[in-house]
């Protein structure tokens, strides 16, 4: 009898986990460990689902045209190297699957997104972790690694977990290095939060092996909608389109990703108010003793002195109601991940480990 086996590579897998978003035996929780955006989403975006709710018996554009005019428009790209997924997630898994598979390698950096190895083993090829530098991505490392069978280089930037940022030449020189075979993945998660960065759109542009991608599930607050987009070059997004399934966006969330998109007042709004409170609480952990690099995300990484002190902290956060992100898997055991709240959640937190600080 046949036995029936996955891909290689599938059982390899580990599930990702998510941010909590429950504590028990309490009712009002701030959740604060899926860097979300506490604004929500844009009234616009609202309006413009509630619109398109009454097309739900209706299939929805195939081509995703007129979102990708918006993203064209706004972002001063060209509308025909745009490519629409379910969340920058699905973009990523368009470039994996259609240029890497067994026998191939992904190199990805220490403490970058956790589905970069997921992707690599989805499409059957190897993930090569490298390390980074003062949980700053180090250039080096990664060009040290490529080899005749590496096919992409994922980075995270700015990163998550860390929040920091490699500096535009760094990256330049990044692109520079690498060879011909070797696509160089931005992903830009966090791009709008981060003040005079790009996102890479300025290589995307013009290198032949660069692809940027980005999301609206952060600072646009759809995270519930799943949409994300991806910029590259136009042969290379020709080859993404003849995988991706044709109707893998549903009507509402184009509709309030385009209104999304097109609210700039609204996105600036909320990249102030994030800068001004990322600041509040990075001097707040940093008073309390907890250390953290600047961030250019809307979250801030804290460090404790050690996995003790991180599970005391994290411990009193929960007491009083507030779910954080406890990022070992990063590779930081030590580490507490916080999303960047209002001004009356950000005082929330910072009374919380005041407390907890001032009675250990």
């Amino acid at each position: 009898m046949t036995r029936i086996t996955p891909q290689p590579g599938i059982m390899d897998i580990a599930l990702y986990q998510g941010g909590a978003s429950h504590l028990a035996g309490v009712r009002d929780v701030l959740k604060l460990s899926s860097n979300e955006n506490p604004a929500g989403p844009p009234p616009s975006a609202i309006a413009a689902l509630r619109d398109a709710a009454t097309g739900m018996h209706l299939y929805p554009s195939t081509d995703h045209a007129a979102l990708r005019a918006a993203i064209a428009d706004v972002w001063h790209v060209d509308a025909d190297r745009v490519i629409c997924g379910v969340g920058s997630d699905e973009v990523l898994q368009f470039v994996t699957q259609a240029f890497s598979g067994p026998g191939d390698e992904i190199i990805h950096t220490a403490h970058g997104f956790s589905m970069y190895p997921i992707l690599a083993n989805m499409a059957g090829a190897t993930p090569v972790c490298v390390p980074e530098h003062e949980r700053v991505v180090d250039v080096d490392a990664i060009l040290a690694a490529v080899t005749e069978r590496t096919r992409i280089v994922l980075l995270t930037n700015p990163g998550n977990p860390t929040g920091t940022r490699l500096a535009d030449p760094e990256i330049v020189r990044l692109a520079d290095g690498l060879p011909d075979h070797v696509i160089l993945v931005i992903d830009g998660a966090y791009t709008e939060y981060a003040e005079g960065y790009d996102g890479g759109r300025a290589l995307a542009e013009t290198r032949p092996n660069v692809l940027m991608t980005r999301t609206f599930s952060k600072i646009y607050g759809l995270g519930g909608l799943r949409v994300g987009w991806g910029y590259g070059p136009r042969d290379m997004i020709d080859v993404m389109t003849r995988i991706r399934q044709p109707f893998n966006l549903s009507t509402v969330a184009l509709s309030a990703a385009e209104a999304a998109v097109r609210d700039t007042k609204w996105v600036a709004d909320c990249a102030a108010l994030n800068a001004d409170q990322r600041a509040r609480l990075t001097g707040a952990l940093r008073q309390l003793g907890l250390a953290c690099d600047d961030s250019d995300t809307n979250f801030v990484l804290a460090r404790a002195a050690s996995v003790a002190e991180a599970d005391a902290a994290e411990a009193a956060l929960n007491a009083d109601g507030i779910l954080v992100r406890r990022v070992a898997g990063y590779g930081f055991p030590e580490g507490i991940r916080i999303t960047v709240g209002n001004a009356d959640q950000t005082g929330r937190v910072i009374a919380a480990l005041t407390e907890w600080r001032n009675a250990s």
